[in-house]
């Protein structure tokens, strides 16, 4: 049983302790995976990777009550999970007309062309992921801990007990029906 695993049914058993003990033992692991993420997003993005994990992890231990999970896998992916959450809300915050989503950016010179918004695009495949949870959950885990944990093939096939084999099938069984979905060829 790791180390992660055994705080979390510490802290399931009603251990006080164990609940400030984890975050220290996971916190450069999320910190490089959101770290991953977010230099796959296009350049504007407000949030760092240590604000990323913070947001994530008060989501995921908020003060209300412990978190309740299973074991490490089930952390992670309720980790990944949170950051996808955090990531769709942020966008949906640029594009709110509080925040002047409905104006367009103008080029500084004739010669350079706006930049796109990328925000647009990470609503768009949020809306293509909730799709393909309905019709394949499994790929659909795969592609949140691929897409917003940032995780490799071999890494999320770890996390979700696949194997890998079987992981790489179902990555590209999904990255062919969200392109799809998209409209992409």
């Amino acid at each position: 049983m790791s180390e992660v695993t055994h705080i979390l049914n510490a802290i399931q058993a009603g251990d006080a302790q164990a609940a400030s003990q984890l975050l220290p033992l996971v916190y450069d692991e999320m910190r490089q995976l959101a770290a991953r993420k977010l230099a796959q997003e296009k350049p504007g993005q407000t949030l760092d990777a240590t604000a990323l994990v913070h947001e994530a992890y008060l989501r995921l231990a908020g003060p209300a009550e412990p978190p309740r999970f299973n074991d490490r896998v089930h952390f992670y992916a309720a980790a990944a999970e949170a950051m996808r959450r955090i990531l769709i809300d942020n966008a949906r915050k640029k594009q709110s007309e509080k925040r002047g989503g409905k104006h367009q950016r103008a080029p500084l010179h004739n010669n350079i062309a706006a930049p796109a918004n990328p925000t647009h695009d990470l609503l768009a495949i949020d809306e293509a992921l909730t799709a393909l949870a309905k019709e394949d959950p499994e790929s659909a885990q795969l592609v949140k801990l691929r897409f917003y944990a940032g995780l490799s093939v071999e890494e999320a096939a770890d996390v979700m007990g696949l194997a890998r084999a079987s992981a790489y099938r179902t990555w590209n069984y999904a990255k062919v029906w969200l392109r799809t979905k998209l409209g992409e060829p």
